[in-house]
C-alpha cells in the first residue's frame, strides 16, 4: 500500500529534484514570491522568535498591514508549509500563528537579509540620495 510520502513524490513534488527559479513552471517562483514579499518577510520576521502571535498581535507588530493583507500573507504562508495555525472553537474566535520547522529555518534566512540591510541603511540611503541628486541636478 502506498504511503502519503510516495503519493506525493509521484505528484507536483516528486516532478523537482530542486526548483529553477528561472523557469517560468516551477513552482518556487511562487514560493519566492510569497516569501519575499514586503509583507511575508515581515510576518516571518515577527514570528521567527518561536513565539506563537494571535492574529491581532501581529497586525499591532507589522505597522501599516492591513487586514486583508496580513491574512492573505498567513494563508499563503501557511500552504507553503512555513506557517501553522491553530483555530480555537471558541468565541470570540482564537487563532494563533507559529512557524513550522521549516518556516523556522527560511525565517533565518530572511532575517539575515532584514539585520544586514538595517546594519547598512546609512550607506544605502545615503547612495540612494546622491542617484537621487545626480538625477535631479
Amino acid at each position: 500500500m502506498e504511503n502519503i510520502l510516495q503519493t506525493n513524490q509521484s505528484g507536483m513534488s516528486g516532478l523537482f529534484n530542486r526548483g529553477d527559479v528561472f523557469s517560468d513552471k516551477c513552482p518556487s517562483r511562487d514560493i519566492l514570491k510569497h516569501v519575499t514579499s514586503r509583507w511575508g518577510v515581515l510576518v516571518l520576521f515577527a514570528l521567527k522568535d518561536g513565539e506563537t502571535q494571535r492574529f491581532s498581535e501581529l497586525r499591532r507588530k507589522i505597522v501599516g498591514v492591513s487586514e486583508k493583507m496580513l491574512a492573505q500573507t498567513l494563508q499563503a504562508l501557511e500552504l507553503d508549509g512555513f506557517v501553522s495555525r491553530i483555530s480555537y472553537p471558541v468565541v470570540p474566535p482564537h487563532v494563533e500563528y507559529s512557524l513550522t520547522e521549516l518556516g523556522v529555518e527560511v525565517a533565518a534566512r530572511v532575517a539575515n537579509l532584514a539585520d544586514w540591510i538595517e546594519d547598512n541603511i546609512a550607506d544605502i540611503l545615503a547612495i540612494k540620495s546622491q542617484k537621487e541628486d545626480n538625477l535631479n541636478g
